[in-house]
Formats: C-alpha cells, sequence, structure tokens
C-alpha cells in the first residue's frame, strides 16, 4: 500500500511533467469577466466542475479505462474521451497532459502507454500496476482542483492560505464523487454548462495567461 500511494502521489504531484500549470480549464475566463473574486466564488465553482462536470466524467473515464482487458478497448475509451470534450482547448488540454503522462510514465515504469487523454492514461496505467481505483480516481480529482486553485491563487490572486482552505474544502466532495463514479460509459455527462462556455469563451480571451 505504501508504495502504490507514493507512486500516485508522484504521478499525480504537480512536479510530474504533465505542464499542468500551464491549464485553467476556463477558469481564467470568469476571473476575468468578475464572476469569481474570492474563495467562496471559487470552491462554488470548482464544486459544480468536479461534482457535475469534468470531474465526474474524468473519473468514470478513468474507471472506464482501468476495467479494460486489452489496448483496443483502451482506445474506444480514450476516443469517447476525445467526443467528450467541450471545446477545443478543452481537448488538447486533456490530449497534451495524457500524452506528457504516458510518455513520462512509460520510460520510468515500463508500461504500454500509447498517446492518451489524460484519465484514460492514468487508468490504464493504474491497471498495469494492480493499484486500488477508487484510491486512484480520489487523488486524480484531488490534483485536478489542486491545480485549478493554483490558477486561481494567481490570477485573482487569492492568499495562499485562501487557496489552501478552498482546496481542503474540496477534499470530501474529490472523494465522494470519486467512489461514487462508475466504469460505465453511458454514465458520462455534464450539467456544468458554464464552465463549458467558460471554456470556449477562452479561445477567444484577450489578454490570457493559460492554454485554457
Amino acid at each position: 500500500m505504501t508504495t502504490e500511494v507514493l507512486t500516485l502521489a508522484q504521478w499525480l504531484s504537480p512536479s510530474y511533467p504533465v505542464g499542468g500549470f500551464a491549464y485553467s480549464h476556463g477558469l481564467e475566463t470568469v476571473i476575468a469577466d468578475g464572476t469569481v473574486v474570492a474563495g467562496d466564488d471559487l470552491f462554488a465553482w470548482l464544486a459544480d466542475v468536479v461534482s457535475h462536470g469534468t470531474g465526474h466524467n474524468d473519473c468514470t473515464l478513468l474507471k472506464a479505462a482501468y476495467g479494460c482487458v486489452d489496448l483496443p478497448a483502451v482506445a474506444d475509451v480514450d476516443a469517447h474521451a476525445r467526443a467528450f470534450s467541450s471545446s477545443a482547448e478543452r481537448l488538447r488540454e486533456t490530449a497534451l497532459q495524457g500524452a506528457a503522462f504516458c510518455q513520462t510514465t512509460a520510460a520510468i515504469w515500463g508500461k504500454d502507454l500509447p498517446d492518451l487523454t489524460y484519465p484514460v492514461a492514468v487508468g490504464w496505467a493504474c491497471r498495469q500496476c494492480d493499484f486500488d481505483v477508487n484510491l486512484a480516481a480520489a487523488m486524480y480529482l484531488q490534483s485536478f482542483a489542486s491545480n485549478l486553485v493554483s490558477a486561481a491563487v494567481r490570477a485573482v490572486p487569492l492568499g495562499q492560505t485562501e487557496g489552501q482552505s478552498v482546496l481542503a474544502r474540496l477534499s470530501p466532495l474529490c472523494h465522494r464523487t470519486a467512489n461514487g463514479s462508475s466504469s460505465d460509459l453511458d454514465d458520462l455527462h455534464s450539467t456544468a454548462f458554464l464552465s463549458d462556455i467558460a471554456a470556449m469563451r477562452h479561445e477567444t480571451l484577450q489578454p490570457r495567461i493559460f492554454r485554457s
């Protein structure tokens, strides 16, 4: 268990070279238009994204990839992940982070990891290492939320303490969402419409710091 947790912590750490710091997942748009200006705004926004939007779907995709027995099955899950990306920037975000994750993880752990979208890549790597899928999904979600909190700390800006307070409040939600998700691709859905629209609007936002 210790090796499993430490490996997952390494894979999902900000220091793992997937370039997560470059993406705001559309958050930069709503910071720029004044929708998110404080910690409570950020918590409400991210809570919806985690439980009703990308967070929920990424857990489903991660678990679906974990349940695959071969690469053709993984490729089918990956095709769903690409199809469910709500904007060009969202697709680029998950594709580039996934490819970077696959390259580094294959080089160090010797796993069979072709270029995959990010949650699919993590799920398939966990399957090959026989890691606990619910633990992996929860840690993936916390990493996802942590990256967006970090983006808000830089862009709002928020204080470091306020940012960490938001992340601590999100942690139980990450746990519930990860454990409550299934591996059934029919469960893919999103009702975080404002987040999806913000991601689309970000494509023409000027000036902008983040890639999504």
